[in-house]
């Protein structure tokens, strides 16, 4: 979680001792982490700092929530998140995730989050910022300036699940997020939320810019690449999520992403087809 100080704690890294990270202190234009979650899920809390925030995933998942959205960092790419963004995040359990932190102004880089496309010259040149022991002088002041540039050459993508603050529409998303396989109809939903169908309908595409059926598949393509990425096979994946076949899956998923999730996650690991 998060201290008062600002500084990451409850989790792991490959140092002997857990790591605190002081925003504030800060100095050089580019900072990273590398992480290693323990046999349990791990949990940010919502926080903000100044500095941009880049997340790799080397195994595991992430989802970061965000004011209005809640996105995921894909698997073998990164997301990025604008300095001064409120966020919270949630690491999946046995994971290895890499923070690298941009001071503000480095780069030229989104002024709102999503999610990029890592090369593995980037991803080498993050892992080993990450790995560099203190002090740092010449040499890792021309890693920063290379790393950047590559950085703001990243290509960028969307994929993220708005969310809206509605009281009544947070207590759906809520329940959804904690029981994605959830299939309440709309009808009931309105019930359960004591409103007439049609305003449901109305207040659903209002807050998120999406029908419900089209929102509920999207939390279903999130939450998917975050088992997926973790390891849990497709067979598990459909059934958690409610499906009555494996194909039903694999049909949502690829007219969604263009190919199955096999082949999805295979283009996306490094050295992939």
């Amino acid at each position: 979680m998060i201290g008062k100080s600002g500084q990451i704690e409850g989790v792991t890294t490959h140092h002997p001792h857990p790591w605190r990270f002081e925003f504030d202190k800060m100095a050089s234009p580019a900072a990273a982490l590398r992480i290693r979650t323990r046999g349990q899920p791990e949990a940010l809390a919502m926080h903000a700092h100044p500095q941009g925030q880049l997340v790799m995933v080397a195994r595991g998942a992430m989802t970061c929530e965000v004011p209005g959205a809640l996105w995921m960092a894909p698997v073998h790419g990164g997301l990025w998140i604008p300095g001064g963004v409120p966020h919270g995040n949630r690491v999946t359990a046995d994971a290895d995730v890499c923070f690298l932190f941009v001071a503000q102004d480095a780069a030229s880089m989104p002024s709102a989050c999503c999610a990029l496309g890592i090369s593995p010259l980037l991803r080498e040149l993050v892992l080993h910022l990450a790995d560099l022991p203190e002090p740092q002088g010449a040499e890792t002041e021309r890693l920063h300036g290379v790393l950047l540039d590559q950085l703001v050459r990243a290509p960028s993508e969307s994929m993220h699940l708005p969310v809206s603050d509605e009281p009544r529409l947070r207590r759906m998303v809520d329940a959804l997020m904690q029981d994605p396989s959830d299939r309440t109809s709309t009808a009931q939903w309105a019930s359960r939320l004591a409103m007439s169908e049609r305003t449901f309908t109305r207040l659903v595409l209002q807050e998120t810019g999406m029908s419900f059926g089209r929102w509920r598949q999207r939390l279903h393509l999130i939450v998917a690449l975050q088992w997926l990425s973790s390891g849990m096979p497709v067979q598990q994946v459909a059934g958690e999520l409610g499906y009555d076949s494996v194909s039903g899956f694999i049909a949502m998923f690829r007219k969604t992403m263009g190919k199955p999730p096999a082949r999805y996650l295979a283009e996306r690991r490094p050295g992939g087809p």
